[in-house]
């Protein structure tokens, strides 16, 4: 794999932080070509984009070095203030939020603007998986699988092949993202359908994962933190599609 893109000045840039911006600048194209189907300004992508890199950098850091600290119980502030460590999770809550600050800042129609970004949401992920690919990051079990990957220079190195869970995570995002283009002037939520799909993914490739369980079952039969979040995305998503099955788009001036 390839950790490490190039050294200027002795200074690593990972593939992942290029990836993690390739990502965004995906994300920010895909939104302003929705942003213009719907009759407003695209160049309004490049603003929503700074929301969304603030909040959701910022997010995903919170996200790991709380959960990282309790679980572990490393000080909090050496976390916050390393380079490594970032969860998608935060990310996608701070994101989120900040995007939607945006929006009443901004005096956008919050909706319509979560419409915008679903498929654009879908494409970033996937190159940040890139990214988790090149670097080594978030792997599976053991394989003896014929398409097994090893990461030898990997977070955690591992010799043996496992299971490469960010190539299943790409596929899966890549297809939901072709889905939900097909879908955007049909459904009346498409956000809540972007949420539900990304859950789905999560939880079922989940299973193929080394992440610990934190809810067990007396059957023996236990959830992972991830799955959990899955889970909770597939609710919200279905509730939020629901809830606005019947309520009109705002009108754009």
């Amino acid at each position: 794999m390839y950790p490490i893109l190039w050294e200027p000045f002795g200074f690593p840039i990972s593939t992942f932080g290029v990836m993690l911006a390739l990502g965004f600048l995906v994300a920010a194209w895909n939104t302003a070509v929705r942003l213009r189907e719907y009759g407003l300004d695209p160049e309004l992508s490049s603003t929503l984009l700074l929301y969304a890199i603030g909040g959701g950098v910022l997010g995903a850091k919170l996200y790991f070095a709380v959960d990282e600290s309790l679980r572990t119980g490393v000080p909090f502030t050496d976390l916050l203030f390393s380079r490594a460590g970032i969860t998608w999770y935060g990310g996608l809550i701070g994101g989120t939020l900040a995007v939607t600050a945006g929006c009443l800042i901004h005096g956008l129609p919050i909706r319509i603007v979560s419409s915008c970004v679903a498929v654009a949401a879908l494409l970033g992920q996937a190159c940040g998986r890139v990214g988790c690919f090149l670097v080594g990051d978030d792997y599976g079990r053991v394989t003896d699988l014929p398409w097994g990957v090893a990461f030898p220079k990997g977070t955690p190195p591992t010799v043996d092949p496992v299971h490469p869970t960010q190539l299943y995570e790409i596929a899966w995002l890549l297809l939901g993202a072709a889905i939900l283009w097909r879908r955007r002037k049909r459904s009346h939520f498409l956000f809540g359908e972007y949420l539900a799909w990304n859950g789905c993914g999560r939880f079922f490739i989940e299973m193929v994962r080394v992440n610990p369980k934190v809810f067990e079952l007396n059957s023996g039969i236990g959830l992972t933190e991830p799955q959990l979040i899955g889970l909770g995305l597939v609710v919200f998503g279905i509730a939020g599609w629901v809830y606005t099955r019947n309520k009109p788009e705002p009108q754009v001036a």
